[in-house]
């Protein structure tokens, strides 16, 4: 059966990032640091044969799409069912002004309930799978056979390796999210995606952040 191969990065840091911010679909730009961290992913990649790179069309996420576009000379296409989670009302403060500020829904938060949404638009943890897996079978389809590149979010890879090794929404986490790790998975029509490595950031030397809400 044929299926296509997928490398899966977060995109790289960004002041946000630093300051613990949530950013959800605020479109921020990557810093210095994350700037430097697209070309090195870039040119971990540069040697790969790669048939396309997809990216969330948020900025931090597309310019980090960019670079590796450029370096492996392949089509670059924006996918906004990559996005991050929309965090409503939430999104540019901290957790912890969360937590003072909507106690009830932070504990929700905190619990992975899947189907809390933020208020003001937010989006509960059970819409956001939906749509990412809606996303990636359109894109994997597409491309059965050939080798892609996927450009997203910390909460975006948190939930393709839910979905590749089976576990809950509501497991806790035990696997790492650094911005520009490479991360590689397969896609089938039979049974989805399955996890063939993760975390790989040899690349980056050290540099990179583990928080989750990018």
């Amino acid at each position: 059966m044929q299926a296509a191969r997928i490398i899966a990065i977060r995109h790289g840091e960004t002041d946000w990032n630093v300051l613990g911010r949530i950013q959800g679909h605020t479109d921020i730009g990557l810093n210095p640091q994350g700037q430097a961290q697209a070309q090195q992913v870039a040119q971990a990649l540069a040697g790969e044969t790669l048939d396309a790179v997809y990216s969330s069309d948020l900025l931090r996420a597309w310019q980090t799409a960019q670079a590796i576009a450029t370096a492996a000379q392949v089509p670059l296409h924006a996918e906004p069912g990559l996005r991050e989670r929309c965090f409503g009302s939430f999104e540019g403060g901290s957790f912890a002004q969360v937590t003072e500020q909507h106690p009830e829904a932070a504990m929700l938060w905190r619990k992975r309930d899947p189907d809390f949404a933020p208020p003001a638009g937010g989006e509960s943890l059970r819409q956001m799978q939906a749509r990412i897996q809606a996303a990636v079978q359109r894109v994997a389809q597409a491309h059965l056979g050939g080798h892609l590149v996927l450009v997203a979010h910390g909460g975006v890879l948190d939930m393709l390796y839910r979905l590749a090794t089976r576990q809950d929404l509501q497991a806790p986490r035990t696997w790492s999210l650094p911005n520009a790790a490479i991360n590689r998975l397969l896609w089938t029509p039979d049974s989805g995606l399955a996890l063939v490595g993760w975390g790989d950031v040899q690349h980056l030397g050290g540099a990179a952040l583990q928080e989750s809400f990018s």
